[in-house]
């Protein structure tokens, strides 16, 4: 067994991600030893945009819907997952951090996926967080010095891909829920979780047609937690929608069986957030796609009442599936109806 399936198979064992039984991924385990997020923390920057050894569970997650200099449309995704064995950091192989990342370039008829596995504590995958640099192998999200996350360099490399991207952050950092502290269903799980939604993007990508200029919106997701979801709850519906007004909107369900659990944060053209409770925002799937013999739902119809929206989400590309040790559905979406524009959308849970 090679050094990366040994990685593997201590994920699979070791981690949350591993006890699917309860919640996607296992993030509805228990959290007995680490640190639980608490109403009332404020956030602070930048040391928050680096790792929380003490908590189980975290990533920076980036999406980007982008057009090409040759008339189509892409999207692309880079992820680093750090998740704990422990609530601690140790040097070395003794270290008890697990690294995971992902990226994705989707295309309208190809949708093409990379994963890294890595442990922590042998500089193999980290997270500084002034300056801002995250790493896993060659794969790098590094910032400039002085201007935390608001300027960003972007790479990484499949065995048929590869993107090399510049962020560049037009608005404020938005925190979600309670300043930053986001309710994850009635049992009250919850995590820490805040977001840059307004990058401008510009770089290349490379596929086997070549390298193509490509330019576009970009949104940063930061989460922290232990243990995210309740014990019923079995995946996720997330958006992240940027409007051609200006506006954005990001909002997601977890799903328990039954009416499941919603929340939202509507974000206006001038940076300014407004979070919205359970039940304000509806999600209803409109067509599913056969995917990976799933039916996964790849058109949908979003209402917020409150700001006037009522649209319909399809994916560019509904065969986006991330076919990695976790998979799950993630790909770019058009949006149609009472606002235009673009974004991302994440399924989790679909067996």
């Amino acid at each position: 067994m090679n050094a990366r399936r040994r990685l593997l198979a201590l994920l699979l064992c070791g981690l949350p991600f591993g006890a699917l039984a309860q919640g996607f991924a296992g993030l509805g385990t228990t959290a007995e030893g680490f640190a639980i997020p608490e109403r009332g923390r404020a956030l602070t920057f930048p040391a928050d945009h680096g790792p929380h050894p003490a908590f189980r569970i975290e990533w920076w997650y980036l999406t980007a819907p982008l057009t090409g200099e040759d008339g189509r449309d892409y999207g692309i995704q880079w992820t680093l997952f750090r998740s704990a064995l422990a609530p601690e950091e140790r040097d070395g192989w003794s270290s008890p951090q697990i690294w995971m990342a992902h990226a994705a370039l989707t295309e309208p008829d190809r949708h093409h996926v990379a994963e890294r596995l890595a442990r922590g504590g042998i500089g193999q995958a980290g997270v500084t967080a002034a300056p801002f640099a995250a790493h896993i192998d060659d794969w790098q999200m590094t910032g400039t010095p002085g201007k935390g996350i608001d300027q960003l360099h972007l790479t990484a490399r499949g065995k048929d891909f590869a993107y090399d991207l510049r962020l560049e952050a037009s608005g404020p950092i938005v925190l979600h829920g309670d300043a930053g502290y986001s309710v994850k269903s009635p049992k009250g799980q919850a995590s820490y979780y805040y977001s840059q939604p307004g990058y401008t993007v510009t770089g290349t990508i490379e596929t086997e047609r070549g390298t193509v200029r490509v330019s576009g919106q970009g949104w940063l997701d930061r989460e922290w937690s232990s243990q995210p979801l309740a014990e019923d709850q079995r995946g996720w519906d997330w958006f992240s929608l940027s409007f051609d007004s200006g506006d954005k909107m990001m909002g997601f369900r977890l799903r328990d069986g039954g009416p499941g659990f919603t929340s939202a944060t509507w974000i206006g053209s001038d940076g300014s957030a407004k979070p919205l409770p359970d039940g304000a925002l509806t999600l209803e799937p409109l067509e599913t796609t056969t995917v990976e013999d799933r039916a996964i739902p790849t058109r949908w119809r979003v209402v917020l009442p409150a700001h006037g929206l009522d649209i319909t989400v399809g994916a560019m590309n509904p065969q986006a599936w991330m076919g990695t040790s976790f998979p799950y559905w993630e790909g770019p979406v058009t949006i149609t109806g009472s606002h235009t524009g673009r974004g991302y959308l994440e399924m989790t849970g679909y067996e």
